[in-house]
């Protein structure tokens, strides 16, 4: 059982469990009832008594912290996380309890989301949702079950907090997982501007006053303070993005003074990729290797051969390449910005790739609709007991993104939210009504793409169409889904996907 929480934890649970109740009394949503279960409710503790444990019990601590990075030659402050970084995950088996003692030295409130994890829904980390935020200089305990393996992330969900370097891996292992490889690299990628051209918040801000929506425009990108007018890809549907960075890095490194990978010439590596980025799509691949994509998400799929893979914000995919003789780029291309992020595969001598090395595209880089889920983690084949329509609405002139048209307010997290009962199998169907695409991202849950798509929990919505997934309640709680641009988010395109009382 879930250890006793403290007294800290125990009033902001109940006072949001108060909270909740109140709000989901003034929800307009139609629902089988109007009252909702709560982050503290016996059946979020029973459904984390279900897990599978191991019985150990991994500790660490982490403090959110203000920091001074130089990158590449540049300085920037920013905030970061002492305990774990791009290149230092956290890790345990599936089945061991987590515990993260963490601190909060900053100057303002924060939390950690367990970002892909389908975890007890009082340690998802959504302030206002499923617990207070943590003030300056407060701490909190965040005590959990690793749920599934894979390859998974967290961040802090306080306003635009992830566009600065507050992220890390983590990383769950299966023992009995076949290892069929030699090495494993993980794979950071993220776009950068905190510190160097300006802060998020001042980015936000700018976005806020509004400005020409140019979906579909094809003037090359072009900077207008810190927005990025023209930024368009046939890959993207459009409107590639928003927001310019000076900066593009794999694992915390930009394309001046790149991380070099060694490995041996014949070597089977796996790579663990993580987009971390606040508003960019990248295109990843390894010069002169091909990639075999295993997982997706953290879940398998069937392996699927290809030259390059797109990912958005928030998509996680593992791959296998087998090491060649020499020196090599890692690439990651900012979609239909014209910039990349740049690493080195070495096994042996040569000069190492030039910074501005492109990456070839001779075939279609590879989406999630290209991918099947491998046979076990596949949703058993039932009819859909409940389906919810989240349109995506808004645009630039106002920037007024939102789903259903009503943009989420954290102050009041539950004033919209949508019912769903225990044991259904719920469709989402994700339309997009604007002319800009979107990383949509489901707490607490993985669903699976059509057609014997992939489990995944964040996927790519092009404008003007329409994704419909499907998953089963079977983790109570109240669970954000959102766009995972995190300026989008922040302007509203958020919801709240809640379990009624029974």
């Amino acid at each position: 059982m879930h250890s006793t929480l403290n007294r800290r934890q125990f009033l902001s649970v109940s006072a949001l469990t108060l909270t909740a109740a109140g709000l989901a009394g003034c929800s307009t949503t139609a629902t089988k009832t109007n009252s909702f279960i709560g982050p503290s409710s016996t059946a979020v503790s029973a459904a984390e008594a279900k897990r599978h444990r191991t019985g150990t019990i991994v500790q660490r601590a982490l403090t959110a912290e203000p920091v001074t990075l130089d990158l590449g030659g540049k300085t920037a402050k920013t905030w970061a996380y002492r305990g774990a970084s791009a290149t230092k995950p956290l890790r345990g088996n599936v089945g061991d309890t987590l515990k993260v003692d963490f601190t909060n030295d900053l100057p303002d409130p924060t939390s950690l989301h367990w970002h892909g994890l389908a975890l007890r829904n009082d340690m998802d980390g959504v302030p206002s949702l499923t617990q207070e935020p943590i003030e300056p200089g407060g701490s909190f305990d965040y005590e959990f079950t690793l749920p599934e393996p894979g390859t998974f992330w967290f961040h802090p969900h306080v306003g635009t907090q992830l566009d600065r370097g507050l992220y890390a891996p983590l990383i769950i292992d299966d023992p009995n997982e076949k290892g069929d490889y030699d090495q494993e690299w993980v794979i950071v990628l993220d776009d950068w501007l905190d510190g160097v051209t300006a802060t998020p918040d001042e980015v936000l801000a700018e976005l806020k006053k509004g400005m020409m929506d140019h979906g579909g425009m094809d003037m090359g990108p072009m900077r207008m303070g810190n927005t990025l007018m023209g930024a368009t890809s046939p890959l993207l549907g459009g409107d590639a993005g928003d927001v310019y960075y000076p900066l593009y890095l794999i694992n915390g490194t930009p394309a001046n003074d790149p991380q070099t990978f060694s490995a041996k010439h014949g070597e089977r590596i796996r790579l663990r990729i993580i987009n971390a980025g606040g508003d960019t799509a990248f295109r990843f691949g390894v010069t002169e290797h091909p990639l075999t994509i295993t997982h997706t998400d953290g879940f398998p799929v069937e392996p699927h051969e290809a030259e390059s893979v797109v990912l958005g914000m928030g998509e996680r995919y593992d791959a296998i390449i087998t090491a060649g003789d020499g020196a090599f780029a890692v690439v990651a291309e900012a979609v239909g910005k014209q910039y990349q992020a740049l690493a080195v595969l070495r096994t042996g001598s040569g000069s190492a790739p030039a910074k501005d090395v492109t990456l070839p595209q001779t075939k279609n880089p590879a989406t999630a609709g290209d991918l099947r889920a491998a046979g076990e983690v596949a949703l058993p084949k039932r009819g859909v007991d409940r389906t919810l329509t989240l349109e995506l609405t808004g645009g630039m002139e106002k920037y007024d993104w939102a789903i259903n048209g009503k943009r989420m307010n954290m102050d009041q997290p539950m004033r919209d939210a949508l019912g769903i009962a225990d044991g259904e199998r719920v469709a989402l169907e994700f339309k997009n009504s604007t002319t800009m695409w979107h990383p949509m991202h489901l707490h607490g849950h993985t669903y699976q793409l059509p057609g014997g798509g992939p489990r995944k929990d964040t996927s790519i919505v092009l404008p003007g169409t329409t994704l419909r997934v499907e998953f089963d309640a079977d983790n109570p709680g109240r669970w954000l889904t959102h766009c995972h641009n995190v300026y989008h988010g922040e302007a509203g395109m958020m919801t709240t996907i809640a379990y009624q009382e029974n």
